[in-house]
């Protein structure tokens, strides 16, 4: 059986933490900026987890991490 493929594009957005959940960063943070407060782009700097319901999702596109 062949090696299977992992999805490049979601390899470089998503990464694993120490207890196996799957970190992931934000959106709405690269542009159109001026009209966001500094307290949103604030919290849209910090890294988040991804929500159960799309986890089994990424961990498919994601075999080896």
């Amino acid at each position: 059986m062949p090696k299977m493929k992992t999805n490049r594009g979601a390899a470089k957005r998503f990464s694993l933490t120490g207890s196996g959940k799957i970190k992931r960063n934000k959106a709405y943070s690269s542009h159109i900026l001026t009209k966001k407060s500094t307290k949103r782009k604030r919290g849209l700097r910090q890294s988040d987890i991804v929500d159960s319901a799309n986890s089994k999702a990424i961990r498919k596109i994601l075999p080896y991490a």
